[in-house]
């Protein structure tokens, strides 16, 4: 078995940061259907800005908000307004095709990658 990139949102912006949360990053859930992340899925995620990286787990935001809020102690790893990349991976014994979804700065879908 290997552990391959199976889902990517690539350049959203953090549209906030939330220490206070219990924890997780809040991602649109039209982003999160796009690419085909689960609520509650394990997400590396990547600031293209600071080189943080830090893994968490997926809460659905409101659809079409373009919301990517991280939350609880990984807030104080990015800050609002910096782009950062998240992904999603399988273990599997045969190659996959990842999904990746490229988003504009409204964190809108722009077309697949």
């Amino acid at each position: 078995m290997r552990c391959l990139l199976r889902a990517k949102i690539h350049r959203a912006v953090i549209t906030d940061a939330n220490p206070d949360y219990v924890g997780s990053i809040t991602i649109d859930e039209e982003l999160l259907q796009k690419v085909d992340i689960w609520p509650g899925e394990k997400v590396l995620v990547a600031d293209v800005d600071n080189g943080a990286r830090f893994e968490t787990y997926v809460v659905a935001g409101k659809p079409g908000s373009g919301m990517v809020c991280v939350n609880g102690s990984a807030a104080r790893l990015v800050r609002k307004g910096e782009k950062v990349i998240i992904m999603a991976f399988e273990y599997t014994d045969s190659p996959i095709a990842a999904k990746v979804a490229l988003v504009d700065e409204k964190n809108r879908f722009v077309r697949s990658l």
